[in-house]
């Protein structure tokens, strides 16, 4: 993994709008009609190429493929791991954002749903383990691989990077015993993909908004209940990454609700003994919305290990607000004078599409000017930095 050893790196947390030819395809693919499999497989790579050449463009040093292949965060999964079906929750079943629902119902019933799930291709519905896990996306992962591989072919970037989804993330268990043989299992499963990305000679990035949510949203559980659930993911996510080198790992978390209230969301405070805890190179975070933009503090008493490194959000997903470079520079700086310039790498808070759909949180010429605000932000960060 690169570090900032004479500027600060810029990268984000992965994922793009697709569009709209893709989403047409990867709609009806979705719903099981009929489809051209080749124009599917060529929109994809034009996608792919297009996402990388426009970061790069804009200037982030650690660019990624825009998870264009994939029609959302959990949904990917689908095709990569056998043992899962989708399942309709039962009513109140299904505790996604429970304390910040109930706090703001009318919010979540009328706008937010209108707003940000009117344009997802396909729906949300919780994924549930029913048979025994096994990895199956050997050729899906190639093809991820091989179009990203071609989209930097020519390009004068820093390094390249692909998500995976954490162990906790996948779904809920309905086969296994307990908890923590499930997580395992998907874990074992899990680290094909995992192992298929370092070898490729990416960085691999591990999302697990999961982490966050346990401490938010979940009402029912008592704060040892849920620190206890987040050390088991913790342990098996370890496990998955055992024999990966930390440096060719980062990992990501976030609170995931974008445009939200969140008056719920964790105090990292309360998390980053368990963020450290996973066995990486770098810890991405959410620090640029409102709700966390504070929590630098945190690094004021919290010791970094020596060779780790920071990847705070400068640029928020919440907001189609650029923001200015100027004070991008600052966020930065205050993460400098903390842990060291060589510790830190600019990013967002979270992605910009995790689902794929027609009508993106944040408008993609938006994300286009904050990735180039961010950039520049990187450069007046590392004029006083290097001076």
């Amino acid at each position: 993994m690169k570090i900032s050893t004479d500027h600060i790196l810029a990268t984000h947390c992965g994922s793009l709008a697709r569009p709209k030819n893709l989403l047409d395809l990867m709609k009806a693919k979705l719903g099981g009609e009929s489809y051209d499999r080749a124009e599917y497989d060529r929109q994809v790579r034009a996608a792919v190429s297009e996402a990388v050449h426009k970061q790069a463009d804009c200037g982030i040093d650690v660019v990624t493929d825009g998870e264009q292949s994939k029609p959302g965060f959990f949904a990917y999964v689908r095709e990569r791991l056998s043992g899962f079906e989708a399942k309709t929750p039962p009513p109140g079943g299904w505790k996604q954002w429970a304390a910040e629902v109930a706090a703001f119902p009318e919010y979540y019933e009328n706008y937010f749903s209108r707003r940000m799930m009117g344009g997802s291709i396909i729906a949300r519905t919780p994924m549930v383990c029913t048979g025994p896990i096994s990895y199956r996306g050997q050729d899906a992962l190639q093809r991820d691989i091989e179009n990203l591989k071609a989209a930097l072919t020519g390009l004068t970037i820093e390094e390249a990077f692909m998500p995976a989804v954490a162990p906790s993330g996948v779904g809920t268990n309905e086969y296994y015993r307990s908890n923590e043989e499930y997580l395992h299992a998907l874990g074992d499963a899990l680290r094909t993909e995992y192992q298929g990305i370092v070898g490729a000679g990416f960085i691999l990035q591990i999302d697990d908004p999961w982490l966050t949510e346990v401490h938010s949203q979940d009402p029912t559980l008592s704060p040892a209940e849920r620190r206890r659930i987040a050390e088991q993911s913790i342990e098996a996510l370890n496990h998955a990454l055992r024999g990966i080198a930390p440096e060719k790992v980062r990992f990501h978390t976030c609170y995931g609700i974008n445009e939200g209230p969140r008056v719920h969301d964790a105090a990292l405070k309360d998390i980053v003994d368990l963020i450290l805890k996973v066995n990486v190179g770098a810890y991405a975070f959410e620090a640029a919305n409102p709700r966390h933009e504070h929590e630098y503090h945190v690094w004021e008493s919290v010791k970094l290990s020596a060779g780790k490194v920071l990847i705070p959000g400068v640029i928020t997903h919440a907001s189609n607000i650029v923001e200015h470079p100027e004070l991008i520079a600052e966020r930065l700086l205050r993460y400098a004078k903390l842990v060291g310039r060589e510790h830190v790498i600019a990013g967002s808070d979270c992605g910009f599409s995790s689902q794929a759909t027609y009508n993106p949180e944040v408008h993609p010429s938006v994300v286009w000017a904050k990735f180039q605000a961010m950039a520049e932000g990187c450069r007046l960060a590392s004029q006083q930095l290097w001076r």
